[in-house]
């Protein structure tokens, strides 16, 4: 059974299934940066490849009194701030790309955080103001990571 601050991750914030945008997004090779704390299953996905979890104490993260956590990963270390009290939120979220070289970082700061009967459907809905025409990804060109001219071919 998970114990302490971690079991915030697994048991408070999230509700599995509420939001399947990300999950529809990466089927078309489409990722978002800190998408993960926006997954059908973010405990799974946040925990897939945890080698070791430390639990730093406590820090202020805007105002707000927050569990301070760490992660090690095969690929990446992974922070993150969980507002204490009756409604805990991610605060702050910090990924290092250990398999880089520069180790490059990705920071998100989190506010105003919404879960449950707190948010509305509507605030979701598609209001096509500018008569917008659905597209499919699959069609659009310059989407993908390399440019059109460039050819893969085999190592050097």
């Amino acid at each position: 059974m998970i114990q302490g601050p971690v079991a915030i991750l697994a048991d408070q914030i999230w509700r599995p299934g509420e939001i399947e945008l990300v999950d529809e997004l990466r089927k078309h090779n489409r990722p978002i940066p800190a998408a993960d704390l926006l997954l059908s299953d973010p405990y799974e996905a946040l925990m897939q490849d945890v080698v070791d979890v430390k639990d730093l104490g406590s820090g202020v993260i805007g105002g707000v009194e927050c569990d301070y956590l760490a992660f090690r990963a095969k690929e990446v270390d992974w922070q993150i701030w969980i507002a204490q009290g009756d409604r805990p939120y991610p605060c702050r979220y910090v990924i290092n790309s250990t398999f880089m070289d520069g180790e490059p970082q990705y920071s998100i700061q989190i506010r105003d955080w919404k879960a449950g009967d707190e948010v509305a459907a509507t605030d979701f809905s598609f209001k096509n103001s500018t008569d917008a025409k659905k597209v499919d990804l699959k069609n659009l060109e310059g989407t993908d990571e390399l440019p059109a001219h460039f050819k893969v071919g085999e190592a050097q």
